[in-house]
């Protein structure tokens, strides 16, 4: 059945397959959707490019109406901008200047948004990004916040995550599923022994420094997690990759929270993670770099990039099997960035 022939429901919103098919109905009925010489819409990458003399205009949009509104290592001012900076970074961007835009249900307490603003102003003053503009809307109850942001960076060479070369090594900065489990665990009133945090950040900073090296891909896992992420830069760049579960970095809580929950935790969204693919000679380098970062500490390589499967992600399992790792359909914790 084609998009158009039913409704839109929440599934359409979580960055598997239902989101795709819900994007490209979207994408075909636009018709100016490139600047020459640029990445626009076509590509369906984190932002798009606008040429600019030997640099290129880096350009992101993405709207935010996360539940709830604070949860354990963040809120949603500090998600909001947090993603916008890493959708830029990911390209090889520098980011410049961001707006926001605020859709505000009528009755949101005003201390509220002042803790959401100084999240906002944190981040703004942490990576230099300049919040230059923005829009404020009031409508009727029964919506808490969306926000709304923007932002723009120059680059002088623009990573696709399309870009991916066979023998690669696929590198992650750090626990997968911590965000998404962390709000699910907040949402159901599930504790453990240790605090577990969102992993919201701006890895600008982490990512400015490895720029140097032959980086081919990059991607910040957000809805969908790592196995949608994975599968996009299989699909778009006609390779495949074999990734090692043994060596996937997880937090006990995020393992412990989704096998009682019957979740898999490859996907489930991440706020503060990127998945690298840099050749094979730089690898050891680049994750040495990002082990130095607040941000990469936990930085591990966790596959390859072949010409068998192309198209595909194959898991090696713990116990020594092999399967395909798919996309979701849907993500399996809605309403989380």
């Amino acid at each position: 059945m084609k998009i158009n022939d039913k409704r839109i429901s929440q599934v359409h919103g979580g960055g598997g397959e239902a989101m795709n098919e819900l994007l490209s109905e979207i994408v075909k009925s636009i018709k100016n959707r490139n600047v020459k010489g640029g990445i626009g819409l076509n590509e369906l990458d984190d932002s798009a490019t606008i040429p600019l003399g030997k640099e290129s205009i880096v350009f992101t949009t993405d709207s935010y109406t996360v539940k709830p509104l604070f949860f354990p290592g963040g809120d949603i001012g500090k998600l909001s901008i947090c993603g916008t900076i890493n959708d830029l970074a990911v390209m090889g961007a520098k980011p410049i200047a961001i707006s926001t835009a605020f859709i505000i249900g009528d009755g949101f307490l005003i201390s509220d948004l002042r803790k959401i603003m100084e999240s906002i102003n944190k981040i703004s003053e942490e990576t230099n990004t300049a919040i230059v503009t923005g829009d404020t809307k009031v409508i009727e109850e029964g919506i808490e916040l969306i926000v709304n942001t923007s932002g723009i960076g120059f680059a002088r060479k623009i990573i696709t995550d399309s870009g991916l070369k066979e023998g690669d090594k696929i590198i992650i900065n750090g626990t997968v599923g911590d965000h998404g489990i962390a709000i699910l665990a907040k949402r159901e009133g599930i504790e453990f022994e240790t605090k577990l945090k969102s992993d919201c950040a701006p890895l600008h900073s982490l990512i400015e420094k490895i720029l140097k090296y032959e980086i081919h891909a990059m991607k910040d896992p957000t809805r969908g997690g790592i196995a949608n992420a994975l599968n996009e830069f299989a699909e778009k760049s006609n390779l495949g990759i074999i990734i090692d579960e043994e060596r996937i970095p997880f937090r006990e809580e995020v393992k412990s929270a989704s096998e009682m929950l019957g979740i898999d935790p490859l996907t489930v969204a991440n706020e503060g993670k990127v998945l690298i693919s840099v050749s094979e000679d730089d690898a050891e380098h680049v994750l040495k770099e990002m082990r130095k970062s607040k941000y990469g500490k936990n930085s591990e390589i966790i596959g390859e990039v072949t010409k068998e499967n192309r198209g595909k992600v194959i898991l090696k399992t713990i116990i020594g099997g092999k399967r395909i790792l798919e996309k979701p359909r849907g993500d399996p914790v809605p309403r989380v960035c």
